[in-house]
């Protein structure tokens, strides 16, 4: 069982592109935001100590009060944690350093699990952050899902509702184009029709010997 990597920024498409190899090839694919929200939910392997970290910052809401961390639900309330960190610059850091560990192992445990069991032709990790955090090495191929910035800032736009702005600060927090592929070795050209981009797909597949359920 192959273990693919596939990253890309944001706006190029990699959540559609994906759908097709799930719906079309014996895999199965892990998105780490989707992972690391359930490890964050209750009942998760961090949720706990994220709570006791994040009440280690109880910033000022501006009001002389402190919002709860939590919901009445026990989930974890995003936009209060947000805001902490936007107050407490190392926070980002220690969250960051709880967070990233538990999601990878997650992954690297799973995927062992699907190795053993021999149900499947390859596993699939999907993050923006992949290359930064640390994967390409437990990756057999990394693949980028490459989009034009023009097709990207069109498609935020329309699909997001992003300002210039916003596209602009997101554009500049991302890794380069040129460290992006120096980085995989796999691209798959998304900035046009999606039927263009699955054919790129499944000739990729093919030259690793894996055809369509």
């Amino acid at each position: 069982m192959k273990l693919i990597g596939v990253t890309g920024g944001v706006g190029c498409g990699k959540s559609e592109v994906l759908r097709y190899i799930e719906t079309n090839y014996r895999c199965r694919i892990e998105f780490c935001d989707e992972v690391a929200r359930a490890l964050e939910a209750p009942g998760g392997a961090i949720y706990g100590s994220l709570i006791e970290l994040l009440d280690k910052y109880p910033a000022d809401s501006g009001d002389g009060k402190t919002a709860p961390v939590t919901l009445e639900d026990g989930r974890i309330n995003n936009p209060e944690m947000a805001r902490r960190i936007f107050s407490e610059p190392d926070l980002l850091q220690k969250v960051n350093a709880l967070v990233h560990p538990a999601v990878k192992k997650y992954i690297l445990d799973e995927s062992a699990k699907e190795r053993e069991a021999g149900n499947l032709d390859f596993f699939v990790v999907e993050a923006a952050l992949l290359i930064e955090s640390g994967y390409k090495e437990h990756m057999d191929v990394m693949w980028y899902i490459y989009c034009d910035e023009q097709e990207r800032r069109r498609r935020l736009r329309s699909s997001r509702g992003y300002s210039d702005e916003k596209i602009d600060n997101i554009l500049k927090s991302q890794l380069s184009e040129e460290t992006f592929r120096r980085n995989v070795d796999v691209v798959i050209d998304n900035s046009g029709a999606i039927e263009d981009s699955c054919r790129q797909v499944d000739e990729v597949l093919a030259s690793y010997g894996y055809v369509k359920k």
